[in-house]
């Protein structure tokens, strides 16, 4: 009975009208001829309909990196750290489709980079990727072209309230291609030398965080610090702490596609990957929350946030290898260690504004040291065909000295090609007023947003600076945002809004109407007992 049924079933199934999965046959560059050939048969519609879904959630992540760093630094730069990760993503984007896809994963590449057999994307069609058989070349260079994408976006943030924009753009597409496309080669292309070395980086322990936290230092020590670094006009908090939250719940959900998609397909690895990635992070969050708790005996949210970004950057190497129990190894270990690193750079003397190196260059070392001691096999195969020989798990003992290997030498090798990138530009920019690699301290005190983009985040910032102070009663340092004078602007500017007839100095006698805080587009005409000193628009 149960036999009949089964080949009823069976009969049932074959009369469906979708597409059969075959084993790829073909011997072309780009797959075969999509006229004459159904090149869809070679690949599950599940697993590209997983890795698009991977792909937009990895570059849902990249607004994320810009609110989590428009919110810690301070609100006259606030704009810039926003306006340089979605920009990072543009120019990236055309720099993996001009020759940063064949340089990194070319079926052709040598150990340490790829030829430009697809340059331009040509004959990147229907051909299995050298990532995994299961999807074509064509979804292997969407997705890996994110991972550029937000590493760049990481490692941009180094500018933080003294870069200039134009050179750092620049710095984007000359960095992508000597720094990150060669790292990329030789960790995940299957002729790259530590992926023939054994090690193992499932979704960017080096290519991504370590690269960007060495190349973040890199450009910490070339701008130098910013002014008034160690003294109290630094002494400030975190300018919007909302924006560090939303950033993160950004990246937090982003890096289920950056790390479970790594999988590149749709299988129980990947549901293992999204698993130890968001135990991971929740424990990185809380252990790093306790640690701060110490100092001020205050629940920080500022430290939640950071220590969940550093357990999700500790778990990437290792997201695909370990197994779940190991997570909350990981996420103790990034909260703590990360949480400590943020002191190195009084240490090193560098002014690393965001701490990038701190949780991304020292969270991807902890990360794949880690991944040297838990990767076990069974973990691996649930894909169905991988097979690695382990960490200490599996008792496979050099796999540490192969993960510390490739740690340092992709930290060695960002950092210093970083500094040869920016001492050119640098040098460059002594001739050339436009490439001059950091803003002037008078650029500087007025802040990155008003000098080089002229919009700011916030309607009051507006306000206040078309409200200059003309008398010698005045408040000053109006436009100080370091720390009181920035939030007594702010009050200042709230405090009109609410009651325009008490004036700049809440005289009944002074005319002082106020633009409202709800962004009307109106022309308004400011008053001021001095005259009239601007209008808004």
């Amino acid at each position: 009975m149960s036999q009949a049924m089964a080949a009823s079933d069976s009969q049932s199934l074959d009369n469906l009208a979708y597409v059969p999965y075959q084993a790829y046959n073909g011997t072309t560059a780009t797959g075969g001829d999509s006229l004459t050939q159904n090149l869809n048969v070679f690949y599950e519609s599940g697993d590209i309909a997983w890795m698009i879904t991977s792909t937009a959630l990895v570059l849902l992540m990249i607004p994320g990196v810009g609110f989590f760093y428009s919110g810690l630094a301070r609100r006259k730069s606030a704009l810039s750290l926003i306006w340089l990760s979605v920009m990072a993503t543009a120019v990236t984007t055309f720099q993996w489709f001009f020759w940063g896809y064949s340089l990194a994963f070319s079926h052709k590449a040598g150990p340490f980079i790829g030829t430009l057999d697809n340059f331009g994307l040509m004959g990147v069609l229907a051909q299995p990727s050298v990532g995994s058989a299961r999807i074509p070349d064509l979804m292997f260079a969407v997705y890996q072209g994110m991972f550029a994408a937000i590493t760049v976006a990481l490692a941009v943030g180094a500018v933080a309230e003294r870069g200039r924009m134009l050179p750092c753009v620049i710095f984007m597409f000359i960095w992508t291609t000597v720094v990150y496309d060669p790292i990329a080669c030789w960790t995940w292309n299957p002729s790259g030398w530590v992926y023939k070395m054994g090690g193992l980086d499932f979704a960017g322990g080096t290519p991504v965080h370590i690269s960007s936290g060495a190349a973040a230092l890199a450009y910490s020590y070339v701008l130098g610090k910013r002014t008034g670094h160690g003294t109290q006009a630094l002494n400030y908090r975190p300018h919007n702490v909302t924006h560090i939250v939303i950033g993160t719940v950004f990246l937090w959900v982003g890096w289920f596609g950056f790390n479970a998609g790594s999988a590149l397909s749709a299988n129980l690895r990947a549901v293992m990957a999204a698993l130890v990635t968001n135990l991971a992070a929740c424990v990185g969050g809380v252990t790093w929350c306790l640690v701060d708790y110490r100092l001020e005996k205050k629940w920080s949210t500022v430290g939640f946030c950071s220590g969940v970004v550093a357990g999700l950057v500790a778990i990437t190497p290792g997201s695909g290898y370990v197994p779940a129990w190991s997570a909350v190894v990981y996420g103790v270990v990034a909260g703590i260690g990360c949480n400590f690193a943020t002191q190195v750079k009084y240490w090193i003397n560098a002014d690393d504004a965001l701490d990038i190196f701190a949780v991304h260059g020292i969270g991807g070392l902890l990360g794949n040291v880690l991944t040297g001691f838990f990767a076990a096999d069974y973990i691996a195969h649930l894909d169905g065909f991988t097979v690695i020989q382990g960490g200490w798990v599996n008792h496979h003992w050099i796999q540490l000295a192969y993960q510390l290997c490739d740690s340092l030498t992709g930290f060695a090798y960002s950092f210093t090609l970083t500094c040869i990138i920016l001492f050119c530009l640098s040098f460059i920019g002594r001739y050339v007023p436009a490439m001059r690699l950091r803003a002037s301290k008078e650029e500087e005190e007025l802040g990155i947003d008003d000098i080089e983009i002229g919009e700011f985040a916030y309607d009051y910032v507006e306000v206040t600076r078309d409200v200059r102070p003309k008398g010698p009663h005045d408040v000053d340092e109006i436009y100080d945002d370091d720390d009181e004078a920035s939030q007594r602007s702010h009050s200042q500017a709230t405090m009109m809004a609410q009651h325009p007839e008490k004036g700049l100095h809440g005289g009944s006698g002074s005319s002082f109407p106020m633009r409202s805080m709800n962004h009307e587009r109106e022309p308004v005409t400011y008053e001021h007992q001095h005259g009239i000193v601007g209008q808004a628009s």
